[in-house]
């Protein structure tokens, strides 16, 4: 295995050809930065200004396996599978909780899991079992599954928080995204789409089902959601989440009807908070789905939209001679300049979402589902 490195606002969009940064460089930043700890999992993000990675977080480690895997299926570069592999391992064996049988938010204890974060881990897990056909990732993909159909389960929802090791709901916020219920939470329900293709279990897709219904009924309620503009563009970050979760659907009408409105509705917020706050993320996001919507033959792809946003998006790439920033994505910027942090999330997020628009209508396969990250 290889080693484990320790470690101002926008002018309008110009009308200039998009230079994408290599790939490449955002994957040597997943192995080389240290970003990966030495127990294989993923911190939180690295905290440039103060020269420190935040603790190691399940979540972020189920979207580097995903991101890893993808990474080998462009590249074939063993390296790239041989971390999925350990991260995978991380999640299925060091970070799951025997004694409460679920996958916490953190390690060492585990104080609280998250429902939103045992679906993205779900979903990593289910890539690198794919990847390598270690049926231990899979069976501990679907014992998650199992496990937050009944943990999270509450009066017609899912709790977003519980404490353990009792697995008490935490007070919901209704202000705070990620302490409420609501439409985001089916990109974690489409982890149990996946294991439903992987196993066969019917119960495992009409438990998506049930979570598809939900959204579908509040969703138009989720933005902008807060009195503070800024926060406003944490919850599109979330209300994106909403979208993809709707891919394993994307076919049917009332689906493909809301990615339509969503796309723009999301689009035309994104322009009008970007003066005051800007997300490499979301705009990795916006452009990944839109590339999927068209592929999906919903919504046609607009492609000068997508160049802008491509190239903001490519604006967040940090070119530095420290390993430790070298090619890894800052989370975002805001009028007093860019947020110092390099961000896992958004370099998985980004390197997918330029690959995709480099590569798309050239011949490429088009984007597959089960490999979004």
């Amino acid at each position: 295995m290889l080693p484990i490195i320790p470690g101002g606002a926008p002018d309008p969009c110009p009308p200039m050809p998009l230079v994408v940064p290599q790939v490449t460089r955002a994957g040597t930043w997943l192995l080389r930065s240290g970003i990966q700890r030495p127990n294989g999992g993923v911190a939180r993000y690295y905290v440039a200004d103060q020269e420190r990675h935040l603790p190691v977080s399940t979540e972020i480690t189920g979207y580097t396996v995903s991101a890893l895997v993808y990474l080998h299926s462009l590249t074939k570069d063993e390296a790239y599978l041989e971390r999925a592999s350990a991260a995978a391992q991380f999640l299925a064996h060091t970070a799951w909780d025997p004694v409460s049988r679920t996958m916490p938010y953190d390690i060492g204890p585990p104080t609280y899991t998250y429902f939103f974060d045992c679906g993205i881990v779900i979903r990593g897990l289910l890539a690198a079992w794919r990847a390598t056909g270690v049926e231990g990732y899979l069976a501990r993909a679907a014992a998650v599954g199992k496990s937050i159909a009944t943990d999270f389960a509450g009066a017609g929802d899912y709790h977003p928080i519980l404490a353990l090791p009792g697995k008490r709901p935490v007070e919901r916020d209704s202000l705070t995204w990620s302490r409420s219920p609501g439409c985001y939470q089916l990109k974690a329900a489409m982890g149990w789409w996946d294991l439903w293709e992987a196993t066969g279990d019917t119960h495992f897709r009409d438990l998506y089902d049930g979570v598809l219904a939900e959204s579908l009924r509040t969703w138009t309620g989720f933005l902008p959601g807060h009195p503070d503009r800024l926060k406003v563009v944490d919850r599109l970050h979330a209300f994106l989440y909403f979208l993809e979760g709707l891919l394993p659907r994307a076919g049917e009408a009332r689906c493909a009807a809301v990615l339509r409105e969503g796309i723009a509705m999301a689009a035309t917020r994104a322009r009008s908070l970007a003066p005051e706050f800007e997300r490499s993320d979301v705009y990795a996001q916006l452009l990944r789905i839109r590339l999927y919507a068209d592929a999906a033959g919903v919504e046609p792809l607009d492609r000068d939209a997508a160049g802008c946003e491509a190239l903001r998006l490519a604006e967040f790439q940090v070119s530095d001679s420290d390993p430790r920033l070298d090619g890894g994505f800052r989370f975002g910027r805001r009028p007093g300049g860019a947020i110092p942090h390099v961000n896992p999330v958004s370099t998985c997020f980004a390197l997918q979402a330029l690959e995709l628009w480099e590569t798309y209508g050239d011949g490429a396969a088009q984007p597959q589902r089960h490999l979004l990250i």
